[in-house]
């Protein structure tokens, strides 16, 4: 598989945020969000097989990963990926903007699904069947630019039901867009258990555009 890069760092997003992690970010991405902030694993990276990359990961004092892109899912070897880690341990998590059919992941795995909002530009890219393969085991995420992004979330939420359908529904602003303070007061005003989440590695290591 194509491999990006490969870092041991603190999670800064999702219900996992703050905590020790394998991160291991693939190549390749059949979208072009407006806000993206990470271009450059649209096309860098090297081949690796299943035992290069856990062997990459073993000096790492932690048993959880996350697998990311780009897009991950676009590599039909992540399964073999996601098995290996699974058997050695690990707690996996996967974040995928759910273009891509989520029905052949590992149920183990913990999803991270992305909805893309209208600012993004992408929003006619979603794949609203995977809805129906999201579990309590799995999370949500709209990252949304403003108010009518969000409002837009809040009609997909309440379309698919998804408050008890995943463990956790995010609320992310796009950074230097949205002021966290617009964003929380608007969840704050819109009565649903939905969570707001800030890209915390950001404002540890503010301006470095990869992985540390």
């Amino acid at each position: 598989m194509k491999i990006n890069e490969i870092f041991y760092s603190i999670q800064g997003e999702s219900s996992f945020a703050g905590l020790p992690f394998a991160f291991i970010r693939l190549s390749g991405c059949n979208l072009r969000c407006s806000y993206c902030d990470t271009e450059y694993a649209f096309h860098e990276g090297a081949q690796m097989s299943v035992p290069e990359v856990m062997k990459a990961i073993e000096p790492f004092p932690t048993r959880l990963a996350l697998v990311t892109g780009g897009e991950p899912l676009l590599q039909r070897s992540v399964h073999e990926l996601f098995g290996t880690l699974l058997e050695h341990g690990y707690t996996v998590l996967v974040e995928t903007g759910g273009q891509v059919p989520l029905a052949d992941v590992d149920p183990r795995v913990h999803k991270i699904m992305d909805f893309k909002c209208p600012s993004s530009g992408m929003d006619q890219r979603n794949r609203y069947e995977n809805v129906s393969c999201l579990t309590r085991n799995d999370e949500v995420k709209f990252v949304v630019s403003d108010r009518n992004d969000f409002d837009w979330a809040c009609r997909i939420i309440c379309r698919f039901d998804l408050v008890p359908k995943v463990s956790s529904v995010l609320f992310s602003p796009v950074h230097g867009r949205l002021p966290y303070r617009d964003l929380a007061s608007w969840v704050l005003d819109c009565g649903m258990p939905v969570r707001m989440q800030i890209q915390m590695h950001k404002l540890i290591w503010p301006g470095m555009a990869r992985g540390v």
